[in-house]
């Protein structure tokens, strides 16, 4: 059963009504961590890194596509304000956009507004992503209490659903290419394995069931065309275990930081440091063949 939010949330449970500039400020008494957080404990980045990032979210126009697109295909997020100009070149279209902005709207030229219509309709048009988002609770979060480092973690799903007996998590991505080798280099790169496992592992905790009896699947909604979007499911072992592994040390990490007060950078003192591999072979290719 979901859990209804009053303004703070005291036990675990998956909370459909939670604002979303709420759920990113953290609405539990003793602070939670979540998986975008974790991903910033972690290298190639830092505690350090992630104290600052706290305090200081980022911005984007290609944030602003993503966000739009994303808000299209949940009915959810922020309102959009179109401005009926080709360009910000003019005094009036600056001004309106300033003043959406102000307004706490997303502006938005006319022709992008256009593109952001037409990638959200190719999504719903497609079999199996449209399916998978036709139906579901949006925009749901969860809260649960870490057993093993005795911390809280929180997550929000894009969609939940049950397909038959399944809890069923749908997540949308949207990224410049949906090919599956590009994709694939995309969770490496953002990480998107550890909140498969994140959010698996969340839904069951509360359910009271395990985190393989959850399913989680990526919808990856390209950016440019020929707008083909993908359903995509981590099922690797190795992969699902990496992930687990490194949100574990993240937990581990944020535990200890909170309680110290602490959060270091990557070292304290002279560190000792070399070229990437490629970058030696390289340096080293060119000397051989300027000598050969």
């Amino acid at each position: 059963m979901p859990e209804l939010f009053t303004g703070l949330v005291t036990k675990p449970g998956l909370y459909p009504n939670v604002p979303e500039h709420l759920y990113h400020r953290d609405v539990t008494e003793a602070g939670s961590l979540s998986v975008s957080g974790a991903k910033l404990l972690l290298p190639p980045s830092c505690p350090a890194v992630y104290q600052w990032a706290r305090t200081h979210p980022k911005h984007s126009k290609a944030m602003d596509k993503g966000t739009v697109v994303h808000g299209m295909l949940l009915g959810t997020g922020q309102e959009v304000e179109v401005i009926d100009a080709g360009n910000y070149r003019t005094k009036a279209s600056q001004q309106a956009r300033d003043a959406a902005t102000a307004a706490g709207k997303v502006p938005m030229l006319a022709a992008e507004h256009a593109e952001c219509e037409a990638i959200a309709q190719a999504v719903r048009d497609d079999p199996e992503c449209g399916g998978l988002l036709a139906e579901g609770e949006r925009e749901v979060s969860g809260f649960w209490a870490d057993p093993e480092f005795g911390i809280w973690c929180r997550f929000r799903m894009d969609s939940y659903t049950m397909f038959g007996d399944t809890p069923t998590i749908v997540d949308v991505k949207t990224t410049a290419d949906s090919s599956p080798e590009k994709f694939a280099r995309s969770i490496a790169e953002y990480r998107y394995d550890m909140q498969d496992w994140w959010y698996r592992q969340g839904v069951a905790a509360i359910l009271g069931c395990q985190p393989h009896d959850v399913d989680f699947v990526f919808v990856a909604v390209p950016t440019g065309e020929p707008y083909l979007p993908m359903a995509y499911r981590l099922e690797n072992d190795a992969d699902i275990a990496n992930a687990e592994q490194d949100c574990r040390i993240a937990r581990e990490r944020w535990r200890d930081c909170t309680d110290a007060g602490v959060w270091p950078k990557w070292a304290s003192d002279i560190t000792p440091i070399e070229l990437p591999v490629y970058a030696r072979r390289r340096i080293e290719s060119n000397a051989s063949d300027y000598y050969a």
